[in-house]
């Protein structure tokens, strides 16, 4: 069993106030960025920033859907750790000034099966996730 790693990226063309401010709003901007492999989203603590405690299935593959139970801390200011209270799951997300617009990063990591299905897993897991989150962050760049 290793860690597994997905990373996504992207350079939002507004302030990084505001790009931190719809990242950290749980309750109103989040459920506005999730795509069709995201279901169920709900907000049963806060809704911005740390403290926020959210749900939702994350349905990566046709068989592989992912119950989240999520509790967010902020740990320095433009990054929120978003940790599964039903898994080793941890999503970070950054958001960083580059100049006059902002880089976000959405990395998650997750301790992955062994053998077999722990190669296939670290293989291919990244690579969708990535694609999740390239969606996300263009929905994004659409909101901003």
């Amino acid at each position: 069993m290793g860690k597994v790693t997905a990373t996504a990226e992207r350079t939002i063309d507004a302030p990084v106030e505001r790009v931190r401010e719809l990242v950290a709003d749980y309750a109103e901007t989040r459920p506005k960025l999730l795509t069709e492999h995201y279901r169920d989203y709900e907000v049963s603590e806060g809704g911005v920033g740390a403290g926020t405690k959210a749900s939702w299935k994350l349905q990566a593959t046709a068989k592989r859907v992912r119950d989240v139970a999520a509790t967010v801390t902020e740990p320095s200011p433009g990054t929120l750790v978003e940790t599964d209270a039903n898994s080793s799951m941890v999503t970070t997300w950054t958001v960083t000034a580059s100049g006059e617009r902002s880089l976000v990063r959405i990395q998650t990591s997750w301790d992955g099966a062994g053998g077999v299905g722990g190669f296939f897993e670290k293989t291919f897991a990244p690579g969708g996730l990535k694609k999740i989150y390239d969606g996300v962050l263009g929905k994004l760049a659409e909101i901003v």
